[in-house]
């Protein structure tokens, strides 16, 4: 078993301080200031960039990132030391951000598009949704999954460290290709190459669905297009070191 190395420990406990003190302030306060909100929501704040990587939605969502991080985390950095380590982590968080809220802001204009060409005003749809509130007239103009997409676009926070975790899975791939990896619930030896591959599709069906592949209601809760963001910025980085034969000293 893969030893924690000391930075991921320190990521960890850090996510561990963060996941408390969301329950000891009360995590309604917690998530309006830490979460990552729309950049149009009121509650959108600059440093949300980074402090949503530290904010967990449960038990299960801190304990599985942590345990991602633990696991594929450490093998990088021991190969890589502390500052290539982190500098590579942080990356991948932040393209997670990014990409999530690009993808955000399309489904956003397309609703205030289509709203707004029926008589809507932009800022009072605005005004509505600030008070966690819809007009019911919008569903004459957006099915019914446009209309759930664009609410929860413009008022539900992104949190998690699940970016940073899948640019580390998509590096753990390209070093250790041919490593063994087991799903707790198909307790099949998967090699990483295809391993990582596969839960990326799943992601982006996932999210190009609007859901779950597992799930049969509306949306569920995940942020897909972050994880790609987090994979995406993961294969770049990987992408560019080999081509140029990047030198682990510089970062030491």
């Amino acid at each position: 078993m893969m030893r924690v190395t000391e930075t991921v420990k320190q990521l960890i406990i850090i996510n561990i301080i963060f996941f408390i003190g969301t329950y000891i302030i009360g995590p309604e306060i917690a998530y309006k200031y830490l979460a990552l909100h729309f950049p149009k929501n009121p509650d959108f704040k600059p440093w949300q960039i980074v402090t949503h990587m530290f904010m967990h939605g449960g038990i299960m969502h801190i304990l599985f990132n942590m345990l991602g991080i633990w696991m594929f985390g450490s093998a990088l950095e021991q190969l890589w030391g502390t500052k290539k380590f982190l500098f590579f982590y942080f990356s991948c968080g932040l393209g997670a951000a990014l990409l999530h809220i690009g993808v955000n802001y399309y489904s956003y204009y397309q609703a205030i598009e289509a709203l707004t060409q029926n008589g809507f005003i932009e800022s009072d749809i605005l005004s509505i949704l600030n008070q966690g509130k819809f007009d019911t007239r919008w569903e004459e103009y957006l099915s019914q999954g446009r209309l759930n997409n664009f609410i929860d676009t413009y008022i539900g926070p992104m949190l998690g460290a699940s970016g940073a975790l899948y640019g580390i899975l998509v590096a753990f791939a390209f070093m250790f290709p041919n490593a063994s990896l087991m799903l707790i619930f198909l307790p099949i030896p998967i090699k990483a190459k295809y391993f990582v591959p596969g839960l990326l599709l799943m992601d982006l069906f996932s999210g190009l669905r609007g859901q779950s592949i597992f799930s049969s209601g509306s949306g569920d809760g995940i942020a897909h297009f972050a994880h790609l963001g987090g994979a995406l910025i993961g294969f770049l980085m990987m992408w560019y070191w080999k081509k140029n034969q990047f030198n682990n000293n510089r970062w030491n």
